[in-house]
């Protein structure tokens, strides 16, 4: 076993999934990978078990009933991680739009350089997306402004998904408490990271929009982002965060 897991949600990602996950396992770092499968009708949970027969003692993977969300799939890889001792947690998209090479600057940051939570930055070198349309990228970058304008974290990409934690992070978290399930888990992920006093980083990426499958976006996860963030901030105020 490595000491590094990156954590793969997939819901429909059968073109996506073995060129991802080869794609890993050909780094010259090593890690280990877990698919969260949310029985996806295409078949993605099959492909991914024909591929751990070549790969046995590095790739993983959890099935669930059907699609409970994306904080909910990575909450269950995290309590995945811990229990199996892993010192490196990542979370991935399944489509490229995250570069699996960066996932060796992510981890640097954490193993080398001391830093509790790595985040794939968008936003903290200009705006780094490729293949979004403007209204997209508009949208993603004042949304991380109106997070830093309400929680005061001092984060230029809040809404970001490429990002790794130190064990530490995830053992202090009660990950139980967790309630957002989009993009909003994200955020609230970082805004207890920040709140417990870890130190955070974020490392430099280029994001580039799917070229396969279909985004998961929705109206309903954006809502929940924009509400859940002032909740969120109300609601730290009647807690403490200690570790």
């Amino acid at each position: 076993m490595n000491d590094s897991l990156v954590v793969i949600p997939t819901y429909n990602e059968k073109e996506n999934a073995p060129d991802i996950i080869r794609k890993v396992f050909s780094l010259a770092v090593p890690f280990d990978i877990l698919v969260i499968d949310d029985n996806s009708p295409d078949g993605t949970a099959n492909i991914i078990r024909e591929l751990q027969q070549e790969f046995p003692d590095r790739l993983f993977l959890e099935e669930r009933k059907g699609k409970m969300g994306l904080g909910t799939a990575y909450i269950h890889g995290f309590k995945y991680a811990l229990r199996r001792g892993y010192a490196y947690i990542f979370e991935m998209d399944a489509d490229f739009s995250h570069n699996p090479e960066d996932l060796i600057k992510l981890r640097a940051a954490c193993a080398e350089n001391g830093y509790d939570l790595a985040i794939g930055s968008r936003y903290i070198e200009g705006v780094n997306v490729v293949n979004w349309p403007m209204n997209r990228v508009l949208m993603s970058y004042f949304a991380s402004f109106y997070v830093r304008l309400i929680t005061g974290m001092p984060i230029q990409d809040a809404t970001a998904g490429f990002i790794c934690y130190t064990r530490q992070v995830l053992e202090t978290i009660p990950l139980d408490e967790i309630r957002f399930i989009g993009y909003a888990f994200q955020i609230e992920m970082k805004f207890l990271t920040f709140k417990f006093g870890f130190k955070i980083k974020e490392v430099p990426i280029i994001f580039t929009e799917r070229a396969k499958g279909q985004s998961k976006m929705t109206k309903g996860i954006i809502k929940e982002a924009f509400y859940g963030v002032l909740k969120m901030k109300i609601n730290s105020y009647f807690r403490h965060f200690t570790r």
